[in-house]
């Protein structure tokens, strides 16, 4: 892969001690100036029950896809953003915490390559379904409307001479969205995610310590900032009756509301915290 598909790494599952990581990095870095200290990016992890041996080996992974870089401030160890990695970082935040608007129409992707650049083929699927769009064909490929900038991005990044023939184009709704949306998209999968999201948030107490308020307000970023991805604003008219998406929705907002401020907070008073650690090696 490229240094801008390792640094995006838009399929990485939640979950693992490097994505809580990218979630923390992504979520409190930039509020906080951009820099946070060895120590203070150990103590953060810490808080979230990653032990200081992973989280070291996480910040080093951060490194080397091109998301950290290591930055020593006044004598002392930290990470700083790749510059590279903020319109990333921004690109995150738009997806993540933006409105979710049933899309006015739809944009088609094709594509051909040659049989001898199979591998690349391969890559534009897998970029394509990380994005949010479904299958209508084997080479035609669609998406909610919303997705045409980061779409024309992908086909910038392959290049005229692997993306051939590539185009976007906008279709009217078809007259039968709802059996078409089961076709392109894998809504069972999708749906499986929301109902994971609502039955492992919706009765979470809030808590009454800062320290675990910044674990939980992570947990549910990491767990949430997968499925705008998967369903990237499926229109609720063209979905089952009961589908959970504008719940889990809701209950998203009102978590991060009730929780990013002190979260944050701590994360002000943790990050910037020198402990004595040395850099990681």
């Amino acid at each position: 892969m490229s240094g801008v598909e390792v640094r995006e790494d838009l399929e990485a599952s939640s979950g693992s001690a490097t994505a809580v990581l990218r979630t923390v990095v992504g979520s409190t870095l930039r509020p906080l100036g951009g820099w946070m200290s060895a120590a203070g990016a150990v103590e953060l992890m810490a808080a979230l029950g990653v032990p200081a041996t992973t989280a070291r080996s996480s910040l080093a992974r951060l490194c080397a896809r091109g998301v950290l870089v290591r930055e020593p401030r006044d004598g002392v160890a930290g990470y700083a953003l790749d510059p590279a990695a903020v319109p990333m970082l921004e690109r995150g935040d738009a997806r993540i915490f933006g409105e979710r608007a049933a899309p006015a129409s739809w944009c088609l992707v094709s594509f051909s390559f040659p049989e001898h650049q199979r591998s690349q083929r391969h890559r534009l699927r897998r970029a394509l379904a990380a994005l949010g769009c479904g299958t209508v064909a084997d080479g035609l490929w669609i998406g909610p409307d919303a997705l045409e900038a980061e779409l024309a991005e992908v086909a910038h990044a392959f290049g005229a001479d692997l993306f051939t023939g590539a185009h976007l184009a906008e279709t009217p709704a078809t007259p039968d969205l709802p059996s078409a949306l089961a076709r392109w998209y894998d809504l069972p999968a999708i749906r499986t995610l929301h109902e994971a999201f609502l039955d492992r948030f919706q009765s979470t107490p809030t808590p009454a310590d800062d320290r675990d308020a910044f674990a939980l307000w992570i947990r549910v970023l990491d767990e949430w900032r997968v499925i705008p991805y998967r369903d990237p604003g499926l229109p609720a008219a063209a979905l089952p009756a009961d589908w959970p998406g504008a719940a889990s929705a809701a209950l998203f907002a009102r978590l991060d509301a009730a929780l990013a401020g002190r979260a944050l907070a701590f994360a002000a008073r943790t990050a910037h915290a020198d402990r004595g650690a040395s850099a990681p090696r």
